[in-house]
């Protein structure tokens, strides 16, 4: 079972990433389950044609986590992925890691973590002790940072390269960085910082995802590319990234960039 992460700054488009990668996934014929991992409880709703599924933590708020079946917590969609969102707190109160975790108790409780491959898309602006949780307890193996040219998006990368290194030092760490995905933001010299960035913290960029009129029309009609658009050259793109996430063996240990030296790359690649 391939289990792989996405992580990234809120509004990087992680979960349009991880829909559309699961649903080309899923038309290779392979078993997939995708896991919402933001407490906006959004990454399936493409798969699901809009539906809000209930979220982990709303339904162990509801009725505890005992009386939770399969069937409460896992839906079926798009090529008949399995779909979960954890979920998070009500706004203003408590951790919005607590949904992570209680997903990844419930899942095991009642079996249901398998699958050719698990699609982990988790919000990576503040890796706190939750949002860590899939590579720190070695659910997600593989870790792809999905940036854009924007500084902010590549500090958040930078972050979660500080984490996979930290982690890296345990002894049962399994977790490693896979590589590092451009959701292009249409910023000038935007692929050429991306690579370097990648390359910079002993990475390299595995897909570049150029901003598309169509990934809007899609969602707007409730779909992902794949299946609102298959012959789309946008959609041609997520299935290459697909197929390089499935023949990908090259994993390493990152070595983020201080403060200053990320500041000085971004400066060297954006000009007026």
């Amino acid at each position: 079972m391939k289990q792989i992460a996405l992580y990234g700054k809120g509004g990087i488009g992680k979960s349009t990433t991880s829909a559309n990668l699961s649903a080309a996934l899923s038309d290779c014929g392979l078993d997939i389950m995708q896991i919402g991992c933001d407490p906006k409880h959004d990454s399936t709703r493409m798969l699901m044609w809009g539906e809000w599924i209930p979220t982990v933590l709303d339904l162990v708020r509801e009725r505890g986590d005992a009386d939770i079946t399969v069937s409460d917590a896992v839906f079926t969609g798009y090529g008949g992925i399995r779909c979960v969102e954890a979920g998070g707190p009500e706004p203003g109160i408590g951790c919005a890691g607590r949904g992570i975790i209680a997903t990844f108790q419930l899942l095991q409780r009642l079996e249901a973590l398998y699958g050719d491959v698990i699609i982990y898309d988790v919000l990576g602006d503040v890796v706190c002790g939750g949002f860590a949780m899939p590579m720190r307890e070695g659910y997600a193996r593989e870790i792809y940072l999905v940036t854009s040219g924007e500084f902010m998006s590549l500090y958040a990368a930078n972050n979660i390269c500080k984490a996979i290194a930290r982690l890296s030092k345990r002894t049962r760490s399994v977790c490693s960085l896979a590589g590092v995905i451009c959701n292009a933001k249409n910023i000038p010299g935007e692929e050429e910082l991306v690579r370097e960035f990648a390359e910079r913290v002993n990475s390299r960029m595995v897909a570049y995802i150029p901003r598309a009129r169509i990934v809007q029309i899609a969602e707007v009609n409730q779909r992902t590319v794949i299946e609102y658009a298959p012959e789309s050259e946008q959609a041609d793109v997520y299935r290459e990234l697909a197929n390089t996430i499935m023949e990908n063996t090259t994993f390493t240990i990152p070595t983020p960039l201080e403060m200053n030296e990320l500041e000085e790359l971004a400066r060297s690649h954006l000009t007026l």
